[in-house]
């Protein structure tokens, strides 16, 4: 199976770096405006393979789309990362020119393309990606609740000083410190609520520490987060290409599910072969019935920027 990373930058490279090692993939190419650093990671990577043990070639292209042809899945992570102080929302006017010209030029030469959109602002990149393209609703994936999950459930292990793999819990509504909301009620310590174990402050504490987690992260680094996210988007490739029909809250377009229209929002849903199969509608009390609408509400501002 072939795959496409669209964006050298460190997102894309950590993103091509998992899925080689995972080795589940036959092919990954990575693409890049910037003449010969898409072919500089590629090589960079294939020298990896023999002390890490995987077998997937990796090639490199300056902005040449006919070497992605035949892809299975692609992933736009390029466009402008965040800055220090700067909302995703601000990127709009760049990231959309950038993600509406990349998706256009992955489809002509790969029209069964499943795509995974990375670039921010998430929502309004996949919305766009939807309206741009003649593709079926499944085969465009916003990768956003998949990160923001992960970010939740590092913040439930610390707080609870357990292993992560001993939590699972969910983010759903937009990609943004405002938007995002992690469904506190429904997190798990081996099946068992974690509100067995925190008092509510402390859960508090850590949802808003997830609502900022890219924020944080920004302030620190200097720049946007690289390997979580590069591994929230190998983890989705990888559910597609070994249909493993797992579920992940991801951005998808919604026609009247959780009431909304028209929107890509993170929403729970069944990712296979196919892309998405299957919306998950679970059942969320009335406060996260108005998060969520107050989160779609926020989306929907943004998409209005494309116009």
């Amino acid at each position: 199976m072939k795959i496409t990373v669209v964006g050298a930058g460190a997102v894309g490279a950590s993103c091509a770096e998992y899925i080689a090692i995972k080795d589940f993939a036959s092919e990954v190419v990575i693409l890049d405006i910037k003449e010969g650093y898409a072919e500089g990671k590629a090589m960079d990577l294939m020298q990896c393979a023999s002390l890490n043990g995987f077998d997937t070639k990796i090639t490199g292209s300056t902005n040449d789309y006919s070497k992605t042809a035949n892809s299975h899945v692609a992933v736009i992570t390029s466009g402008i990362p965040r800055k220090p102080g700067m909302t995703r929302e601000e990127l709009i006017g760049i990231n959309a020119g950038i993600v509406k010209t990349v998706s256009e030029n992955l489809v002509k030469h790969s029209p069964e393309v499943i795509i995974i959109v990375v670039s921010n602002p998430m929502d309004t990149m996949t919305f766009l990606a939807h309206k741009t393209l003649d593709l079926p609703k499944n085969r465009i994936i916003g990768m956003g609740g998949a990160l923001d999950s992960a970010r939740f459930k590092y913040r439930l292990a610390e707080a609870l000083g357990c292993p992560a793999s001993d939590v699972s819990g969910m983010v759903i509504g937009g990609h943004s410190d405002t938007g995002m909301l992690p469904l506190t009620r429904l997190a798990t310590r081996n099946s068992v609520r974690v509100t067995e174990f925190m008092s509510e402050e402390r859960l508090n504490e850590v949802k808003e520490a997830t609502k900022v987690g890219g924020a944080t992260l920004t302030k620190l680094l200097g720049t946007s987060a690289w390997y979580a996210p590069g591994a929230a988007v190998s983890a989705i490739v990888q559910a597609i290409a070994c249909d493993q029909k797992k579920m992940f809250p991801c951005s998808t377009l919604l026609e009247g599910e959780y009431g909304l229209n028209d929107i890509c929002i993170g929403v729970p849903v069944i990712i296979g072969k196919n892309g998405i199969e299957e919306i998950v509608e679970i059942d969320l009390n009335e406060e996260e019935k108005a998060k969520l609408q107050e989160s779609a509400a926020g989306v929907s501002k943004t998409n209005g920027l494309l116009n």
